[in-house]
C-alpha cells in the first residue's frame, strides 16, 4: 500500500525536525567528547567514575529548567540514558543482575544505571552477590522486598556474609502479563514463572486457569524463554520480555494487587563506592541479633526512641544455631552522618550480640 502524499506543510515540519535532529546529534557528541576528557582526569586522579549523586543533581537541574511540553519524567529518562552512554565512554559499568535478558531485576538495573551499562546475567541472587563480591562485576542488583509477598528471604540471608554494602535502591512497579507463543489462552498446560510472580498472581490463576500446572523457575525471563520453545506453556513477565522472546500477551496485568511494587537493592564493595553522602531523604539498613533473654527486644528499640530515630522496617530471620536465635533486619529513617542517627547506632551496637551495617543510601520520594 502506497504511503499517502504528505502536504507541503507536513514536509516542511519534517525537514525542520531533521535539522533539529542533526543539531541534537552534534551536541550529544560534543557532550560525549567532554565526558571522555572527564574520564581521563578521573582515571589519573583515581576518583570513582560512577557517581549516582552527580547523576541525580544533573537530572534535578534539567527537570527544574524544563519549560515543557516534554513531561518531567520523560526528560529524566532521556537524560539518564545520555549520561549512561557518556559514562560508557569513560568506563563501562559492569552490573550483575538476575538473568536471562528481560527480568525485572535487569529492568531495575537499567532504571538505575541506564541502558549503556554492561550487564552480567546470573542464574540466581547467590551468583549476583558472588559476582559483585569477587569483583567480576562492579555492582549488583538484587530484589529485597515485594509489597504483596514480603521480603525476598534469600537476599536477606546472603547479606549476612557478604563484604558488599547497599548504595542505592530502585522501587519498580511490577506488572505481570500472561504470555505464550499462541495468541489465545486456549490449551495452556503449564504456567512458568519465578515463585514470587506465581504467588503475586495466584488469585487470578485460580480464577482463570484453575487446572493448569504452575511451574516455578529461576526467573520470569527464564520462564519466557522456555515458553517460547513450547506452545503449550505460558509465562508471567514484562512487556519487554514478550518482545525479546517473541511471545503474545494473552492477558495483561494479571497480578492480584494493581499497585504491586518490588524494592531492589544496588550493592557493591566499599572500595568500588563508599557510602553515599546524606541527601535529606535517606535509609540506613542494618542486621543485628540480641541475646536470647527477657527484654532483649525492648532494649533494641530504646536507643531509637531515645534519639528520635524512626524504624521503617523490621524483619526477622532464624539464625540456624539450634538455639531459637534470630537475626533482625532493620531499616532506619536517616543517615549515619546525622548526630541522632549516629548516637542511636552506637548504643545499638553496644547492646547487640551481632551488629552489621548493610548500607546507607538515598530513597526516592
Amino acid at each position: 500500500m502506497a504511503e499517502p502524499i504528505a502536504s507541503q506543510a507536513l514536509l516542511a515540519l519534517r525537514d525542520q525536525i531533521d535539522g533539529l535532529d542533526k543539531q541534537l546529534l552534534q551536541l550529544l557528541n560534543e557532550r560525549a567528547r567532554v565526558a571522555e576528557r572527564v574520564g581521563e582526569i578521573k582515571r589519573a586522579e583515581g576518583t570513582p567514575f560512577f557517581r549516582p549523586d552527580r547523576v541525580a543533581q544533573v537530572i534535578d537541574k534539567i527537570r527544574t529548567a524544563n519549560p515543557g511540553p516534554l513531561k518531567a519524567e520523560h526528560v529524566s529518562a532521556i537524560w539518564r540514558e545520555i549520561m549512561s552512554a557518556c559514562l560508557a565512554l569513560e568506563s563501562p559499568q559492569r552490573v550483575a543482575v538476575l538473568g536471562p535478558v528481560g527480568t525485572f531485576c535487569e529492568q531495575a538495573a537499567i532504571e538505575y544505571f541506564g541502558g549503556a551499562a554492561d550487564m552480567t546475567y546470573c542464574a540466581n541472587f547467590d551468583e549476583v552477590f558472588h559476582a559483585t563480591a569477587s569483583g567480576s562485576a562492579q555492582f549488583g542488583v538484587v530484589g529485597v522486598e515485594n509489597m504483596t509477598e514480603g521480603v525476598v528471604t534469600r537476599s536477606l540471608d546472603l547479606f549476612l556474609h557478604t563484604p558488599c554494602h547497599v548504595v542505592g535502591e530502585v522501587s519498580l512497579l511490577i506488572r505481570h502479563n500472561l504470555m505464550r507463543k499462541e495468541p489465545s489462552m486456549h490449551g495452556i498446560e503449564a504456567v512458568l514463572a519465578h515463585p514470587q510472580a506465581l504467588a503475586q498472581c495466584q488469585n487470578w490463576l485460580n480464577k482463570h486457569l484453575p487446572d493448569v500446572e504452575r511451574r516455578a523457575v529461576s526467573s520470569n525471563a527464564e520462564g519466557s524463554r522456555l515458553a517460547a520453545e513450547n506452545p503449550a506453556w505460558a509465562a508471567l513477565g514484562s512487556e519487554r520480555a514478550s518482545t525479546l522472546f517473541g511471545l503474545h500477551i494473552v492477558a495483561h496485568a494479571v497480578q492480584d494487587e494493581p499497585y504491586n511494587r518490588t524494592r531492589f537493592a544496588v550493592i557493591c564493595l566499599p572500595q568500588t563506592m563508599a557510602t553515599p553522602p546524606a541527601t535529606g531523604r535517606d535509609c540506613t539498613s542494618l542486621v543485628v541479633s540480641v541475646p536470647n533473654r527477657p527484654g532483649a527486644m525492648h532494649d533494641l528499640l530504646v536507643p531509637l526512641k531515645t534519639h528520635g530515630v524512626s524504624m521503617t522496617r523490621l524483619e526477622s530471620r532464624p539464625a540456624r544455631t539450634g538455639q531459637w536465635d534470630y537475626y533482625f533486619y532493620i531499616d532506619l529513617d536517616g543517615h549515619p552522618s546525622q548526630p541522632n542517627v549516629a548516637a542511636a547506632l552506637a548504643e545499638l551496637r553496644a547492646s547487640c550480640a551481632f551488629f552489621k551495617m548493610l548500607g546507607a543510601y538515598p530513597v526516592k520520594a
